[in-house]
């Protein structure tokens, strides 16, 4: 589908879960990293690739999807401590604007639900570029990365360490790789 802005066609891109990667990554024992993923989630891009600042997206993730590659892990990340994935079974995030495009360089501002709260996040992203598939199809691909405290949606659990710290950091740093695939229309 394809919509035209003052001159300027923008296409609609369907997000690749096959090609793409919503993970995280948070500070463990004050030291080390725990990374993770979501396996299931589904979004849309809207942008004409001359104009950056043209990028409107949307998109949902099935937090009971997490993977840590260890299953209490995933098991505890998914109960009321953290995402409490059986009553809110996704977070999402829409876009409200683009600014700072400089080159294949943008910041992307969106509202980011999780547990029921809402709250603006600012990703740093970088357009990787446009081209055909062997399918026929054209895709666009981004990274983009944020980082929040996970306490300002109510992820609040966390254990004290002997030593001094805590077992998880507060911060965690949001990690998209997106492929996306242009829809006809």
């Amino acid at each position: 589908m394809s919509t035209t802005t003052q001159d300027v066609a923008v296409h609609t891109y369907s997000i690749d879960p096959s090609h793409s990667r919503m993970g995280f990554t948070v500070r463990h024992l004050g030291f080390s990293k725990v990374r993770g993923a979501f396996e299931q989630f589904e979004g849309s891009v809207q942008l004409n690739p001359a104009d950056l600042s043209t990028l409107v997206t949307e998109g949902s993730v099935q937090t009971a999807s997490i993977t840590t590659n260890e299953p209490k892990r995933d098991e505890h990340l998914r109960s009321a401590d953290f995402f409490e994935a059986e009553t809110h079974p996704t977070l999402s995030f829409k876009s409200t604007g683009v600014t700072n495009v400089s080159g294949n360089s943008f910041t992307l501002t969106g509202d980011l639900t999780m547990r029921g709260v809402t709250r603006s996040v600012a990703f740093a992203g970088e357009y990787l570029g446009e081209g055909g598939d062997p399918w026929g199809g054209t895709r666009v691909a981004f990274e983009a990365t944020a980082k929040v405290n996970r306490k300002d949606w109510g992820l609040n659990w966390n254990v004290a360490l002997e030593a001094g710290g805590f077992l998880v950091s507060e911060d965690v740093e949001i990690v998209l790789e997106v492929q996306a695939v242009q829809q006809a229309g």
